[in-house]
């Protein structure tokens, strides 16, 4: 029997992203091994028919010593699961996994996106480039989400003739079905993801203040758990003046989608494709975004949404402002537009038949 083996970092980063994957590995009578912190919700996949290996895995923290303490539990896990091929997700698990095993086991990486790390040139940055090299450059294949992070890697020398690109993470199109924009006379947006600096949150919250001075119609939501402590009392003191409303982690996003009008990604880089983005605009959402790679692969300026650039929220609430004073018919029309580029060039069903490929070559 087929061992596959996945290497990641939170519960989220595969039930939001790979169980489609997982179930149609499962489906083929593979036996599927995920490597991930202890967490209640991982009792879904139990139910599966996966088995769990609880990994202590620090994923934000750069603390030499866990992560060496991490090296050698990959070793030891890997090494007694013998799996066939393993899958691997965001940094350290592409990292680690591979200098656990060197080049004994055929590992595939999935660049999701660089995050923080190389948006500074600093000595995080220049470690990791060293560790890049070492590790993921050696592994057995390195899927990419966008063109900008794979020409970064060739040009730094971190990866070799390896790769191939992948649309992200792929978007579930028949999950993610079209639906007719609102039309009660509110205008609403939402930002979806982690409250922190990185993915713009400053300057949606900004925006949210100068529009609602200026507007009646119009709503500003926050879905998302809280990923730096400073931004608790800032945003619920913008919900308390009325600017926001801050509705948590959903994991009933779609229902969610439904309801508003425009989706906002005002992050300032290390995306690989967005997939707030990718559902917003199969929901058949206008998207505004920043101009990033990733989110630039998604959003046609003027065509699908707006972008704007990175950390300008002035920008931002040009573009607000500019959407807001379309017609009902122009949102429709952009909507539909955005749902079609989703479906012609994100469907997740090729993602998973490029993972799918790589297990029949075993």
């Amino acid at each position: 029997m087929k061992k596959i083996l996945f290497l990641a970092n939170h519960f989220i980063t595969l039930y939001s992203f790979r169980k489609e994957l997982i179930k149609s590995l499962l489906n083929e009578g593979v036996e599927v091994y995920l490597s991930l912190p202890e967490d209640s919700d991982n009792k879904y996949f139990e139910d599966l028919g996966c088995k769990i290996v609880k990994t202590p895995i620090d994923r934000r923290g750069v603390n030499p010593l866990k992560d060496l303490r991490l090296i050698l539990f990959y070793r030891k896990m890997i090494s007694k699961i013998n799996p066939s091929i393993i899958f691997s997700y965001t940094i350290k698990p592409n990292i680690y996994g591979c200098l656990a095993h060197g080049k004994k086991y055929r590992q595939i990486c999935n660049i999701t996106g660089t995050g923080a790390t190389f948006l500074g040139n600093n000595f995080l940055s220049a470690c990791c480039k060293a560790l890049y090299k070492m590790s993921v450059k050696k592994a057995y294949k390195v899927f990419f989400q966008n063109t900008g992070d794979r020409d970064f890697f060739i040009e730094n020398g971190m990866i070799g003739s390896n790769y191939e690109m992948l649309p992200g993470s792929g978007c579930d199109v028949e999950q993610y079905t079209y639906s007719p924009m609102p039309n009660d006379g509110v205008i609403r947006f939402i930002y979806i993801g982690r409250v922190m600096k990185l993915k713009g949150v400053d300057e949606y919250l900004e925006a949210a203040k100068v529009i609602k001075s200026k507007y009646s119609n119009v709503e500003f939501l926050i879905a998302g758990w809280n990923e730096e402590e400073a931004y608790k009392n800032k945003v619920a003191e913008y919900q308390q003046k009325g600017y926001v409303k801050y509705i948590g982690f959903r994991k009933d996003i779609k229902d969610w989608l439904v309801k508003v009008d425009c989706v906002v990604l005002a992050s300032h880089g290390g995306e690989g494709v967005p997939n707030v983005l990718l559902e917003g605009a199969a929901t058949g959402r206008v998207c505004i975004g920043s101009n990033i790679n990733g989110t630039k692969d998604v959003i046609e300026d003027g065509v699908t949404g707006y972008l704007f650039e990175a950390g300008d929220s002035v920008g931002l609430i040009n573009k607000i402002e500019v959407y807001m004073g379309l017609s009902q018919a122009e949102k429709e029309e952009m909507g539909k537009t955005g749902r079609n580029k989703v479906v012609r060039e994100f469907d997740r069903k090729v993602v998973i038949q490029k993972y799918m490929d790589e297990v029949q070559k075993i």
